[in-house]
C-alpha cells in the first residue's frame, strides 16, 4: 500500500520534527495484509533516516508497534492507520520520540499515578470520525505510563476477530480481554472509566464566578470568549467539550471556510477558549440548578459551583425512537452514526429511520456498502431537500416507505429484524435486517433542569429573550438548547456570543 504524494508532503513536515530515533517492531507474513502495511512502513521508513524496521512476534499479524530505539513501546497499530486514523499514527511517531502531548498537567498526573496493568485494544474503521478521539487518548497513555499498553484493530482488515466478539460499532475500547466502552469517548472520559474520578476536592477552591458557562460545544466556547474578553471571571464546565459538532463529519456552511470538519473545528475552537483567561473543567455533568443570593450548579460527584450569572449551552443528543429493542440493541446494530458503523454493515440489509435530510444522506452513504437500505419515514411525504430524494430515489438498493410508524426492533444477540405498522392500515411488517440506523433528529439535553424553575416548552427547549436570558435572574442559555428558530453551527456561536453580552450587562446592573 503505497502513500500517495500529498499524504507524504503532509508527512515529511511532521517526520522532521521527531526528537529521537524510531524503529517500527513489525509482525509480518507473506499474505497480502501483510504485505500493505509492509509497503506502508517501508514508504515511511524511506522518508526518514531517524526511523528503522526490525521483526517482532506480536499478538496480530499483521501489526507493529512504534518504539524509541533501544526502549520498549506500548503503542501498538494492527492494520494500515490510513483514513481518519493516519492523524493517530503521526501523533504516537511524534509523542513516541519524545513530544510532549498536548494535555493539561491535570490530566499527564492523574495517567502516571495508575499502578496497574492496563492493555487497551481499540476496533476501528477507517472512515469513523470518533475513533481517532479514543485512539489518540490510548497512545498518549501509553507514552506516559509504562504500566499501559494498546493496540488499534482496524476492522477491515481483522473482520474475524470484529465477527466473533460481535462488535456492531466503533469505537469499541476492550480492557485486559473485557468490553469496556463504546462510542466516542474523551481523555478524561476514559480515565474516569480506569481511575477514580475527581472528588469533589478538586472543586472546593474555585470561589465565585462572574459568568460560568456549562456546555462545551460552539455556543459554549463563544460565550466563554466573549465573558473572558470583558476581564471578568468565567468557568466553562463540560461533560463532552465539543458538543455535537463532533459528530459532524463535513461543514461546508462555516463563513470563511470552505470545508471543514467538526473535530477539527472544535479543536481549533478549544485553542480559541484557552488562549483567554477561562477555567475549563472537562468531564464534570452538571444535574441540578438553584438561584438562592447567586447561581448554584451541583455537579454529579456531589461538588457544586458558584457564580453571579450562569450560560446553559447545553446542546442535544440524538433523539431515541423509543420502542422495544432500541436500548437493548444499543451498539449491536442499532447505532446512530451511520458514517462511523457504516462499514461494519457491508453486504447487510439495514434500515435508517427517519426521512429528513440525515436520513436520506446516510441512506445514500450506506447505499455504497450495505446489500439493502430500506428508509422508513413516519409521515406521509419525506421531509429531505428535494435534491436528497432525487439521488436517493436513483439508488437500485434503497427502498423508502412512508407513513409508517416502527413498532420493534428484534434481535437475539444482535439485531435480526424491525417490525413497522403501516399508519393507514395498521398492518404490520417485518423486515429481516442486521442494523438500524436511528436519524430522527435531536432533542436538547435539558432533562436536568425540569425541576430548576426554568422555563422549557413543549420540545424541551430552554426559553429566551432577545439578550439570551432565561425567566430567572443572572440565568441565560445559548444555542441548540434554546428555543431558536433554527440550529446551526454558526448560530450558536452567534447565541453565545449574545448570552455572555447579556450576561455582563445583567452584572454591570447589579
Amino acid at each position: 500500500m503505497t502513500l500517495d504524494a500529498s499524504i507524504k508532503d503532509q508527512l515529511a513536515q511532521y517526520l522532521a520534527l521527531l526528537e529521537s530515533d524510531i524503529v517500527f517492531q513489525a509482525h509480518l507474513s507473506d499474505d497480502d495484509n501483510s504485505s500493505k502495511v509492509k509497503d506502508f512502513l517501508d514508504d515511511i521508513i524511506g522518508m526518514s533516516e531517524r526511523i528503522s524496521f526490525e521483526e517482532k512476534k506480536l499478538d496480530r499479524l499483521p501489526s507493529f508497534r512504534i518504539a524509541k530505539k533501544g526502549e520498549e513501546s506500548g503503542v501498538e497499530f494492527a492494520g494500515v492507520p490510513l483514513g481518519h486514523e493516519f492523524t493517530s499514527f503521526i501523533l504516537a511517531l511524534l509523542q513516541v520520540s519524545g513530544r510532549a502531548p498536548k494535555i493539561e498537567q491535570e490530566v499527564i498526573d492523574r495517567i502516571q499515578k495508575i499502578d496497574k496493568d492496563l492493555h487497551f485494544e481499540t476496533y476501528v474503521s477507517l472512515s469513523c470520525h470518533n475513533c481517532p478521539d479514543v485512539v489518540q487518548a490510548l497512545n498518549i497513555m501509553s507514552v506516559l505510563n509504562p504500566n499501559i499498553s494498546h493496540v488499534m484493530i482496524e476492522g477491515g482488515m481483522f473482520k474475524d476477530e470484529i465477527e466473533a466478539k460481535g462488535i456492531m460499532a466503533v469505537p469499541t475500547v476492550y480492557l485486559n480481554g473485557e468490553e469496556l466502552t463504546s462510542g466516542r469517548n474523551t481523555i478524561e472520559q476514559l480515565l474516569d472509566l480506569v481511575t477514580a474520578p475527581l472528588s469533589m476536592e478538586n472543586f472546593s477552591d474555585k470561589g465565585l464566578y462572574d459568568v460560568l458557562v456549562v456546555g462545551g460545544g460552539p455556543a459554549g466556547n463563544s460565550a466563554a470568549i466573549y465573558a473572558a474578553r470583558k476581564g471578568i471571571k468565567t468557568g466553562l464546565l463540560a461533560e463532552t467539550f465539543g458538543g455535537q459538532v463532533l459528530e459532524t463529519v463535513g461543514i461546508e456552511n462555516m463563513i470563511g471556510t470552505t470545508y471543514t470538519e467538526g473535530s477539527q473545528l472544535m479543536a481549533q475552537v478549544e485553542a480559541h477558549t484557552k488562549s483567554y483567561d477561562v477555567d475549563i473543567m472537562k468531564s464534570q455533568r452538571a444535574v441540578s440548578l438553584k438561584r438562592s443570593d447567586v447561581v448554584e450548579i451541583e455537579l454529579a460527584n456531589g461538588a457544586v459551583l458558584k457564580s453571579k450569572t450562569v450560560i446553559l449551552s447545553l446542546g442535544a443528543k440524538w433523539r431515541n425512537i423509543n420502542v422495544p429493542g432500541e436500548e437493548k440493541f444499543r451498539n449491536k446494530g442499532v447505532t446512530y452514526c451511520p458514517h462511523c458503523d457504516g462499514p461494519l454493515f457491508t453486504n447487510k440489509n439495514v434500515a435508517v429511520i427517519g426521512g429528513g435530510n440525515s436520513g436520506l444522506e446516510a441512506a445514500i452513504d450506506l447505499a455504497g456498502l450495505a446489500s439493502h437500505v430500506y428508509v422508513l419515514e413516519f409521515l406521509p411525504e419525506l421531509k429531505a431537500d428535494k435534491i436528497l430524494q432525487d439521488r436517493a430515489s436513483k439508488l437500485d438498493n434503497v427502498t423508502i416507505i412512508k407513513n409508517v410508524a416502527t413498532k420493534e426492533i428484534v434481535g437475539d444477540n444482535h439485531v435480526t429484524g424491525l417490525i413497522y405498522v403501516d399508519r393507514e392500515t395498521n398492518q404490520e411488517t417485518r423486515l429481516d435486517l442486521e442494523g438500524v440506523f436511528v436519524q430522527i433528529g435531536l432533542v436538547p439535553n435539558t432533562e436536568w433542569l425540569k425541576n430548576s424553575g426554568i422555563v422549557l416548552n413543549d420540545r424541551g427547549e430552554i426559553e429566551v429573550d432577545n439578550h439570551g436570558s432565561t425567566n430567572i435572574a443572572g440565568v441565560f442559555a445559548a444555542g441548540d438548547c434554546t428555543n431558536s428558530a433554527y440550529k446551526q453551527i454558526i448560530i450558536s456561536m452567534g447565541s453565545g456570543a449574545t448570552a455572555a453580552l447579556g450576561a455582563f450587562d445583567y452584572l454591570i446592573r447589579q
